[in-house]
């Protein structure tokens, strides 16, 4: 994926004058707009949106630096008023488009290009897996974007989990893994910002549709899923991991992400204290 990457690269820089729909430039890469707006957030640390915009006015500030006027500048990068531009200016620069032209002023954003380095040459473990349709069962919450450390709401909620849910839980559990999972979906930034909620659940597989009132239910539908076990400290361990499958495995697999909730379980060592042994579950389908 990493060419198709770069190509999406060099399409946005041939067009950064124009209105860059992002489902458009997803759809340059040949694979779904979901995917790919995961991949490159891991990769390049902001979301597709964000570099757009960043290369817009730093290109912008180039052009104010070889003499054009503001407003020729503001419309020229698809800002509907001068206000509009100079406020996304200031925010991105820190002084106004004017200071540019009167005074020299300069900030740049220089253009991407992709690489995966996988540091330490180590390989990651991963298999695949074939799942038919299930119902996710458990308590759920709305919870805060958090991608280190641990979620204090998440806690919270698993400490919310009566008796007779885990019992029912339990009972209900009949399919892999034979774990409590929490699973995250419903993410305000689609999983690309570390701001906005998500909804978290703890719970189980099941094929089973007799789950009463006191247990959520979310239905999954029959996918093809990449499973990473790790090893190691917990949370962090389990998170390094989350984020090396988005950035080194998936932009050098034939796989890509669906649109559909992820989920995770993690098994406390009992003789290394804050160590525990942790799989993520993640639903992929082969690149066309």
């Amino acid at each position: 994926m990493l060419k198709e990457l770069n190509d999406v690269i060099e399409y946005i820089e041939d067009h950064l004058t124009d209105d860059l729909s992002l489902e458009h430039v997803a759809g340059y890469a040949g694979v779904s707009d979901y995917h790919f707006r995961k991949v490159f957030f891991y990769l390049a640390g902001l979301t597709l949106n964000e570099y757009i915009k960043y290369r817009k006015l730093s290109e912008a500030n180039k052009d104010l630096l070889n003499g054009e006027r503001v407003t020729d500048v503001a419309f020229k990068y698809g800002y509907q008023s001068v206000d509009g531009f100079t406020r996304a200016f200031k925010k991105w620069a820190g002084f106004l488009p004017s200071d540019v032209s009167h005074q020299g002023f300069s900030k740049a954003y220089p253009k991407l290009s992709f690489v995966i380095s996988v540091k330490g040459g180590n390989e990651m473990e991963f298999r695949i897996v074939e799942k038919p349709a299930f119902n996710l069962v458990g308590v759920s919450k709305c919870v805060p974007m958090q991608f280190e450390g641990v979620n204090q709401e998440i806690v919270e909620l698993a400490e919310s989990i009566t008796e007779e849910q885990r019992q029912e839980m339990r009972e209900l559990q009949n399919i892999e893994p034979f774990e409590i999972v929490n699973a995250s979906y419903d993410a305000d930034a689609q999983f690309q910002k570390e701001e906005g909620d998500l909804t978290h659940l703890i719970g189980v597989l099941t094929t089973r549709e007799d789950v009463s009132e006191q247990l959520d239910q979310v239905f999954v539908d029959a996918y093809t899923w990449a499973v990473f076990p790790n090893e190691g400290p917990f949370p962090s361990t389990m998170q390094d991991t989350m984020a090396k499958t988005h950035s080194e495995w998936l932009p050098s697999s034939d796989y890509e992400l669906v649109n559909a909730p992820t989920f995770s379980f993690a098994k406390m060592d009992d003789e290394k204290q804050g160590y525990a042994y942790s799989e993520i579950w993640l639903p992929v389908k082969k690149v066309k």
